[in-house]
C-alpha cells in the first residue's frame, strides 16, 4: 500500500508542478514514446532473465504491495512455537520431536502457526535442521555451517529480482534518450513543414527523455529498493531461527534460548520481554489445565 501511495505522490508532484506553470497535460501523452520505452524495457527484462527470475519479479511486486509479513506479532508467535518445540525436546528427548519435524503439517506444535506452515522455505529450514539434530550425527558447529550455507543460497536467489529491476531502472534513462533521438530524426525529416508540426515533434522527443528518467527514479527504482528491504526482513527472520536452533543444540535451556532469539530480532519489530514471556506462560497454563 505504501508503494502505491509513494508512486502516486511522485506523479502528483511532477504533474502538479507542470500544471501550475500552465503546461498543457496533453503534450505529455505520447503513445509512441510509451511504446518505445515500455516495450524496450520489457524486452530487455525478458532477454536478460530466465523464467524463474521473471516469476520472482512478479512475486516481488506482489510482496511490495502487501508489505513485510514479519511483524512483531509474527515474531512473537514464532518464538512461542519454537519454545513449545524445545520444551518438548527437553522433556521427551530429541526423539520426541521426530514426528513433528517429519510431518510439520500434522504437528500439534507447527500447525498452530499457519503462516509458518505456508512459508515453505522457513518450514524446511527449521525441520531439516532439527531433523539432523535428532539423528545426532552432526555437531553444533556443523549444523551452524549448514544453516549459514542454506541462508546464503536463499539470499542469492531472493536478490535476483532486485538485481534485475535495478538493471532495468538504470537502463530507462538510456531508453528515454533512444526515444528522444528517434524524435529528433523525425523532426529533422520535417524541417520543411509548418512550425506547429516541428514543435510537436520536438515536444514528443523531449517527452521520451522525461519519461525514461521519471520511470527510473520515480517508479522502478523505488520498487526495486522496496523489494530489497523485504528481502532483508526475510533474511533477518531466518537469522533469528538460526540463533534459536543453534542455541538450543548447544545446550541452553528453552527459556534462555527464547531470550537470545528475541534479542536477535530487529528493533522495530522486536517484542518486549513481557510479551514473549506472557505468550509462553499462556501455553504452559493451558497445558497444565489440560
Amino acid at each position: 500500500m505504501y508503494v502505491i501511495i509513494g508512486i502516486i505522490l511522485v506523479f502528483a508532484a511532477v504533474l502538479g508542478g507542470f500544471l501550475l506553470e500552465k503546461g498543457p497535460i496533453a503534450v505529455l501523452l505520447q503513445p509512441s514514446e510509451f511504446l518505445i520505452i515500455g516495450g524496450a524495457a520489457v524486452g530487455t527484462l525478458i532477454a536478460a532473465n530466465p523464467p524463474h527470475v521473471l516469476k520472482k519479479i512478479a512475486a516481488g511486486f506482489a510482496r511490495s504491495l502487501r508489505g513485510s509479513e514479519f511483524s512483531k506479532k509474527s515474531y512473537t508467535e514464532t518464538l512461542r512455537m519454537m519454545y513449545d518445540l524445545f520444551v518438548k525436546a527437553r522433556k521427551d528427548g530429541m526423539a520426541g520431536i521426530e514426528t513433528d519435524v517429519e510431518g510439520p503439517e500434522s504437528s500439534t506444535i507447527f500447525s498452530k502457526n499457519p503462516d509458518f506452515i505456508k512459508n515453505r522455505h522457513a518450514r524446511d529450514f527449521v525441520c531439516d535442521t532439527m531433523r539432523m539434530a535428532v539423528t545426532g550425527g552432526a555437531s553444533s558447529f556443523d549444523l551452524d555451517q549448514m544453516m549459514e550455507l542454506d541462508m546464503e543460497v536463499h539470499h542469492i536467489g531472493a536478490t535476483q529480482p532486485v538485481s534485475a529491476l535495478t538493471m532495468i531502472a538504470d537502463s530507462l534513462p538510456g531508453l528515454g534518450i533512444v526515444a528522444a533521438v528517434l524524435g529528433v530524426v523525425l523532426t529533422m525529416s520535417a524541417l520543411g513543414g509548418p512550425p506547429e508540426e516541428i514543435g510537436h515533434k520536438v515536444a514528443a522527443a523531449l517527452v521520451g527523455t522525461f519519461l525514461g528518467i521519471l520511470l527510473c527514479y520515480g517508479t522502478v527504482g523505488p520498487i526495486s529498493a522496496n523489494i530489497s528491504k523485504l528481502v532483508d526482513d526475510e533474511q533477518a527472520y531466518y537469522h533469528v531461527l538460526r540463533v534459536l536452533m543453534i542455541s538450543f543444540i548447544k545446550g541452553m535451556s528453552p527459556a534462555l534460548v527464547i531470550e537470545v532469539g528475541r534479542r536477535a530480532i530487529p528493533e522495530h519489530v522486536r517484542p518486549s520481554f513481557y510479551d514473549v514471556d506472557k505468550a509462553c506462560r499462556e501455553k504452559e497454563e493451558l497445558t497444565v489445565a489440560a
